[in-house]
């Protein structure tokens, strides 16, 4: 039986460059932890920013309860 994994998507303000990452529950709590907000860099132009986890990874959002905190 296969891991859920979850699609973090965004677009970087600066460049409009999009990112794509696919990681497991455990990843994603190990890498962000269980926060509305999360860190991401840009591999275009290397800006750093922060997106929201409701529009970069919605799945992951209803799953962890993070829309009721």
């Amino acid at each position: 039986m296969s891991k859920k994994r979850y699609t973090i998507q965004s677009s970087c303000p600066k460049c409009g460059c999009s990112g794509l990452t696919v990681l497991s529950p455990e990843e994603i709590k190990a890498r962000y932890g269980n926060v509305p907000n999360i860190d991401l860099e840009c591999g275009e132009c290397m800006l750093k920013y922060t997106t929201d986890v409701k529009t970069a990874c919605p799945e992951w959002d209803q799953d962890c309860k993070l829309q009721n905190s």
